[in-house]
């Protein structure tokens, strides 16, 4: 963590951990002195490093990031991640609502969409343009989630 705590901190920062800190007083795990002391020295910090040493003793939230770790994604476990399967992210953070529901396979809705778009398309216009319609609403479906699931991920980090 010696480079970590070598970058230069901004103001963003410094208001993050001086709100864990106000957050730590009123659990009661630091007293007013406490709390006066290292408000004073978040002010003055000038790296990561420095705010480090002031939340060292406390659990978190602590308001520093939490060093990433890539995921442990092997390229054949791409496929089922991408389209709502085990590990995909969005799956941990809503677990817990669907405790009780057992599901099985993808969950994917649009499917039954396409189906009816292809077989719909097949019988007027021929199988090339329902199979062309449903290409096309595949990959509208993919880059919404796509772009869904990138905010979702950015909203958790925040």
């Amino acid at each position: 963590m010696a480079r970590q705590d070598e970058i230069r901190i901004g103001d963003a920062e410094r208001d993050a951990v001086m709100l864990a800190l106000h957050e730590h007083f009123a659990a009661g795990r630091l007293d007013r002195a406490e709390l006066d002391e290292r408000l004073g020295t978040v002010l003055s910090a000038k790296t990561r490093g420095d705010l480090r040493a002031l939340v060292r003793d406390l659990p978190p939230p602590t308001g520093l990031p939490e060093p990433e770790k890539a995921p442990d994604v092997s390229w054949q476990q791409g496929a089922a991640v991408m389209f709502g399967g085990p590990g995909h992210p969005m799956r941990r953070h809503h677990h817990h609502m669907r405790r009780h529901h057992h599901h099985h396979g993808p969950h994917f809705k649009a499917f039954p969409v396409m189906l009816a778009v292809f077989l719909v398309l097949a019988f007027t216009v021929g199988p090339g343009a329902g199979l062309l319609a449903v290409l096309q609403i595949a990959l509208a479906v993919w880059v919404i989630r796509a772009i869904v699931l990138a905010v979702g991920m950015r909203r958790n980090r925040a």
